[in-house]
């Protein structure tokens, strides 16, 4: 008989308490015209080094992000992605790319959710989460995003 587990976790915009409980990870500002990882996170379960990886069966996820755009002209896109190796070889997107329009006056903050089926690339624990960002064109404008320390994701994983 297949044996259920679930854990919720909070991994990202870990550090020092802040007054008010509200945390972020650093600002991340783009370097590049691709896609940037703003945060990424090893997610596991509370099992023995040595039982190996688990089946998920079920992923519940409440991600939360800020964006913004360093200029007018260009929008910021951005996506969650998970992956069953650190190199992201064959990332999974979480949700479809978002766009936020170009303002370089105030930092949007973004909650994406739902459950995730599993799929071929993204059926085991452990594997990372991350953020990616990046700016619409090539005109030389960057983006700019940092996760918040509420975003958690709840996971339902065969132990049997």
């Amino acid at each position: 008989m297949e044996r259920l587990s679930s854990v919720i976790l909070h991994p990202f915009a870990k550090g020092a308490l802040v007054d008010g409980g509200i945390q972020y990870s650093a600002l991340h500002t783009t370097t590049t015209d691709d896609y940037e990882a703003v945060e990424t996170e090893k997610i596991e379960v509370p099992m023995p080094a040595s039982h190996g990886s688990e089946p998920i069966v079920e992923v519940e996820f409440g991600l939360t992000c800020s964006i913004q755009s360093s200029g007018a002209a260009e929008d910021v896109l951005f996506k969650w992605q998970a992956s069953e190796d650190l190199a992201f070889t064959s990332p999974v997107d979480l949700n479809t790319e978002i766009t936020y329009a170009a303002n370089a006056s105030v930092l949007k903050e973004y909650t994406v959710g739902g459950r995730f089926e599993v799929e071929a690339d993204f059926n085991v624990v452990p594997f990372w989460l991350r953020l990616v960002i990046k700016s619409s064109g090539a005109g030389g404008e960057t983006a700019k995003g940092k996760t918040k320390n509420s975003s958690y994701l709840r996971i339902i994983y065969s132990d049997a």
